[in-house]
């Protein structure tokens, strides 16, 4: 690396790294995506996201509303959590409170009906004041204290959100209802701009493109910023960044406004999308969800968090189509075994083996006199119809895939104990075990299908890829 390229501070060996490191497996996609400008697969998202309402579609326009919500938020914890490094366990509050905020503003429910153009700014406001109070009360905080006093916010406004129906205000007989409790609040208004009511998913659609188009672009803008500069020093070092006469604790401040301000911006848009709001949309789950797109694409990394949120929000919705959800298997199955096992010779050598242990397990089983399955009855998609002769299926699917499920933990458990020549021997039953458990017991329930798939990517991916997709190796010399 010629010196002219290295910036003042920056040892060599550590700013090479990426490239001694670029022949791996580990980054194919962070390497195909790097080499393209920003805006180019910017511009082929924006072209994609425009194009895709033509198809007239009601549910890929409650997708691509859903989806957008998504983006916004994770953009918004991005900032939070991959730039500024504070672990802000209660985000997903933020986005109560906007929602909430918004319906109490425009709804039935006191009686106002606030204009869009005023009831949304306020929002926003409001919520990022709540965000200076927890900023300036966890300003000195760091790691598991600040998670543990996040999610006490956080419970506390599902709390009162639960409770907000029977609130006792002093110098009045009767409660006030100010929630509605598990009923949430209804009818709340549409938005509506200049006039024009958004009275389908379409405008919403549209309005949530622009929205995350803008936040996109100016979190480009604020990572090249000082401020951006800043909040990532302190995620890398507080201690270091105040060192350097940063104002960490003012820094931190406002990564916790931003942040709120942002995910109150995206809750006024969902209490319109829904017309209500409850307290069971901004429980944990969502938390989660949240955290582990920001983790997949690469924490502190713009186009991580934008992929990881749009794989994390769109493979749930795949996988409740048998069809897609046996692709969505099988091209993850591939995936780990290529990773597993690098030459292609080698790979060749499992994939035959595995079809041997497939009919080898058929003979066991009819040895066994276990009932089987027509094939005709638990095919319904092109991959589970071109296995349909090879797999057996039995009768009692439950016990079967349980045992089968047991026995596919302990094989992958073993794999990580045994050595790199015993590896090889075991893989052809895994990979059965894991076909075999999909398509006898997990393609039943995809709710729980879901849930394993996604965690079951995250690990793979933080074992291969701990940074994430897009996240950069953090790399110290000693």
């Amino acid at each position: 690396m010629a010196e002219e390229s290295l910036a003042i501070g920056t040892d060599e060996w550590v700013a090479a790294h990426e490239g001694r490191t670029s022949g791996q497996v580990q980054g194919p996609v962070a390497r195909t995506f790097g080499r393209l400008p920003w805006w180019v697969w910017g511009s082929i998202a924006v072209l994609v996201a425009v194009v895709l309402p033509l198809i007239g579609s009601t549910y890929l326009m409650r997708v691509g509303v859903n989806l957008g919500l998504f983006l916004m938020l994770a953009l918004g914890l991005n900032l939070v959590v991959g730039y500024a490094g504070l672990l802000d366990i209660g985000y997903v509050a933020f986005y109560g409170l906007g929602a909430y905020g918004f319906a109490m503003l425009a709804s039935d429910k006191f009686g106002v009906h606030l204009p869009t153009v005023v009831a949304v700014p306020v929002v926003v406001a409001a919520v990022s004041i709540f965000g200076l109070v927890l900023g300036l009360a966890a300003r000195r905080l760091l790691g598991d204290y600040l998670a543990i006093v996040t999610l006490f916010f956080g419970q506390m406004f599902v709390e009162f959100a639960l409770s907000g129906d029977a609130i006792t205000v002093p110098g009045r007989a009767e409660q006030v209802d100010l929630t509605g409790g598990t009923n949430g609040i209804t009818d709340v208004d549409r938005f509506s701009f200049l006039g024009v009511e958004f009275s389908s998913d379409r405008w919403y659609y549209y309005l949530l493109v622009v929205l995350v188009v803008l936040l996109a672009l100016a979190v480009r803008r604020l990572d090249g910023s000082r401020i951006g500069r800043a909040w990532k020093a302190v995620g890398q070092d507080p201690l270091a960044a105040e060192a350097m006469t940063m104002p960490v604790n003012r820094l931190k401040i406002m990564a916790f406004v931003v942040g709120a301000g942002i995910a109150g911006l995206a809750g006024t848009v969902f209490a319109a999308v829904q017309r209500g709001v409850f307290p069971s949309s901004f429980d944990l789950p969502l938390l989660i969800l949240l955290y582990a797109a920001v983790i997949l694409g690469g924490s502190g990394s713009l186009k991580g968090a934008l992929i990881g949120a749009a794989l994390l929000s769109l493979l749930p919705e795949a996988l409740r189509e048998p069809s897609y959800s046996e692709m969505v298997f099988v091209l993850l199955l591939v995936a780990g075994l290529a990773l597993a096992v690098r030459s292609w010779r080698d790979r060749i050598i499992v994939v035959v083996a595995t079809v041997v242990f497939g009919f080898v397990m058929n003979l066991l089983f009819t040895l066994l006199h276990v009932q089987g399955v027509p094939a005709s009855a638990w095919t319904s998609g092109p991959v589970s119809t071109l296995l349909g002769h090879w797999l057996f299926v039995p009768q009692d699917r439950v016990l079967w895939g349980n045992l089968g499920f047991v026995g596919l933990v302990v094989l992958l458990a073993v794999l990580t104990l045994v050595g790199t020549r015993v590896r090889p021997i075991l893989l052809p039953a895994i990979v059965w075990l894991s076909i075999f458990v999909w398509f006898v017991r997990l393609a039943d329930v995809p709710s729980i299908t879901r849930q394993l798939l996604i965690g079951a990517l995250l690990i793979v991916l933080m074992i291969v890829r701990p940074q994430g997709l897009f996240g950069r190796r953090q790399v110290e010399v000693l």
